[in-house]
């Protein structure tokens, strides 16, 4: 009997948990409210150059995401006044779960609870009231090499971690990866090709109808890149050469 009791109990709570997810997801993409999204600086090599960028960030250095957002919102006719706050959290110290090097199905699903708890975890000191959506930016001395696939963003538990230069210079090309991990947490998928990062046609690209078709002006900003040949592209240096192409749009329920 007290068996089937914990067992009911566990069933009920993760009924709970589950469909709260749900629910947070659901709300995340209806456009009736703001989305508070908190950005999180992680020195990611130990640098002293990381170090002392992470100190002078300023809210006002993601300002570039939430003009983004408002202005492709505006695009696709929705009228809410400030679809997404951001606000600027502490540096933390602790480095996030790394997924294996070979990942399978369970090393992923293994993974993503782990990452989903250090989320948690790892900032319960400084959050009294959670964020809708958590985003880690890892940031390495400008001469490493950091890829955008190295990047990602978590659908469930609403979590992106994102490797950045700490370079004023890369601060927009910073924030077009830091909403590319966003738009992740709401639902968008990727739009380019995992082998040599090309963004894939038509939906991969900002301008799909475009004659010629190449170059492209704009980056699709799931396709994260901007196209300027079938076998060439670039990541735009600001949000200002982005846009959210009509699946992406789809996906996180901007548009039908």
């Amino acid at each position: 009997m007290f068996k089937a009791i914990r067992i009911s109990i566990l069933l009920l709570i993760l009924l709970f948990v589950g469909l709260s997810a749900v629910l947070t997801q659901a709300r995340s993409t209806d456009w009736n409210n703001s989305l508070w999204i908190k950005v999180y600086p992680i020195n990611a090599d130990g640098s002293t150059e990381a170090s002392k960028f992470i100190a002078k960030l300023k809210t006002s250095d993601f300002e570039g995401i939430e003009r983004f957002i408002q202005r492709e919102t505006e695009r696709y006719s929705k009228t809410i006044s400030q679809p997404v706050r951001i606000e600027l959290g502490k540096e933390v110290t602790e480095q996030p779960p790394m997924l294996a090097k070979d990942p399978n199905t369970l090393s992923v699903m293994i993974w993503s609870m782990k990452m989903r708890w250090w989320a948690g975890s790892s900032t319960d000191d400084q959050d009294r009231i959670e964020p809708d959506v958590r985003i880690f930016v890892r940031y390495h001395e400008p001469d490493m090499a950091v890829r955008l696939e190295n990047s990602v963003g978590l659908q469930k538990g609403m979590v992106g971690i994102v490797n950045g230069y700490a370079s004023r210079r890369h601060r927009g090309t910073n924030n077009v990866i830091i909403a590319h991990e966003f738009l992740h947490t709401l639902g968008a998928t990727d739009k380019y090709d995992g082998f040599d990062g090309q963004p894939i046609e038509p939906d991969g690209l900002g301008e799909p109808d475009r004659q010629p078709l190449y170059p492209q002006r704009y980056a699709e900003i799931m396709g994260g890149r901007i196209a300027l040949a079938v076998d060439d592209a670039v990541i735009p240096k600001n949000l200002k050469y982005a846009v959210i192409g009509n699946l992406t749009a789809r996906e996180i329920n901007l548009s039908q």
